[in-house]
């Protein structure tokens, strides 16, 4: 089969939109399409499916040649997850994506975006400063001065963008946001509307078909800025869990790593027994039980998958950069204390405590003892 061009490969940029990086694999879903899409989709449900989930090679022409396409795995969880989410934003209700952070919730926000509307760029990023005006529009102020308000003159928002186009909107961690400005969507959500009082002859631009909002919000924000009542019932919430099952986790962790290894240029390759060393570090360390039942510390840190998928790939700029030439287990004790340790020191002394007592445990395992003895070197 021909290798995939799904790949980050050039370095024009440092990171291409799913819709740009996956282009080939949308368009041979698009080619193999015999469902039918919603209003502006350019994917039917069934394909959008088909595309996070992935598992399937496809026969499609491009610029003239025919090939094969593999659409490769993006979303490693239960799939009926993904098709509530796909049916949620195939109806009148928004879509809000909640979960502990690192679980991939903006992951799956911008792949449901790429393959639904082809574009996952149309994005607000909640923050205690995101203003109305950022999720609305805003004005060029010298031009206002100068000839007053009029349509040349403002400046569409995200939002705006997505509604003329009939896309979606995708509204990252909208619970940092003051609820004042969370407001500011619910008349976007409900009435497909966006007012402009300054415009008296062009004072409201109505949302095209197809549009919708993809937001998302951490589970650990939630007290911050909760959504008001009115909010709530015009989103339908999917909650991502953390990966449940231990394989799966290795096999995201392998997947995501090689990939970004890719993009990075970095020309070696992790071993899979390195890839489940710190896979079965962050699990134990996640849930305070290693796989055999002993009690350990938990860190203050969440642990996510993504934060793994972080320690793999600097394990192997470690290895390439500064070690061996093969990314080994000491390589990975070497990068995993800063994804660990960050807020709280006393996650340095939880950290060593298991290195003395589970990994030293597992010595006659050569990496486990790779990663006891360097762990021994950097917690003294």
């Amino acid at each position: 089969m021909p290798k995939n061009k799904s790949t980050n490969s050039d370095h024009t940029v440092l990171r291409k939109p799913a819709e740009v990086q996956f282009a080939d694999q949308i368009e041979a879903l698009r080619q193999n399409d015999t469902g039918i899409a919603p209003a502006s989709w350019i994917l039917s449900p069934r394909a959008v499916l088909d595309y996070l989930i992935g598992g399937k090679v496809l026969s499609v022409t491009i610029d003239g040649t025919k090939t094969k396409i593999e659409i490769t795995k993006k979303f490693f969880g239960d799939e009926r997850i993904i098709e509530r989410a796909i049916v949620t934003l195939a109806s009148e209700r928004a879509l809000l994506l909640v979960g502990e952070p690192g679980t991939g919730k903006s992951w799956v926000s911008e792949h449901l975006a790429a393959a639904i509307s082809g574009n996952s760029t149309l994005t607000v990023q909640g923050t205690a400063g995101t203003t109305e005006e950022n999720i609305k529009y805003s004005w060029n102020i010298a031009r206002v001065i100068a000839d007053g308000p009029c349509p040349d003159n403002l400046i569409p928002s995200p939002t705006m963008v997505a509604m003329r186009q009939g896309g979606l909107l995708r509204f990252e961690e909208i619970t940092r946001c003051v609820p004042d400005v969370q407001d500011s969507l619910v008349s976007i959500l409900s009435d497909k509307v966006i007012v402009i009082p300054e415009l008296p002859d062009a004072n409201t631009m109505w949302a095209k078909p197809g549009f919708n909002v993809i937001a998302t919000a951490n589970t650990r924000d939630q007290g911050v800025n909760d959504l008001s009542a009115a909010l709530k019932r015009r989103f339908n919430y999917v909650h991502i869990p953390i990966v449940a099952d231990q394989n799966t986790e290795i096999e995201i962790v392998e997947q995501r790593t090689a990939e970004l290894m890719q993009h990075y240029d970095v020309q070696l390759q992790i071993p899979r027994p390195i890839i489940e060393l710190l896979a079965t570090a962050f699990r134990e360390l996640r849930q305070g039980k290693t796989n055999d039942g002993i009690k350990v510390k938990q860190p203050s840190t969440t642990l996510s998958t993504a934060e793994a998928i972080g320690v793999a790939l600097d394990a192997a700029l470690y290895a390439q950069y500064f070690g061996a030439g093969k990314v080994s287990a000491a390589d990975v004790a070497r990068n995993i204390l800063g994804s660990i340790v960050k807020e709280d020191p006393a996650d340095a002394k939880i950290l060593k405590e298991y290195a003395m007592l589970i990994a030293k445990r597992r010595g006659k395992d050569k990496r486990w003892n790779e990663f006891h003895n360097t762990m021994s070197q950097i917690i003294p």
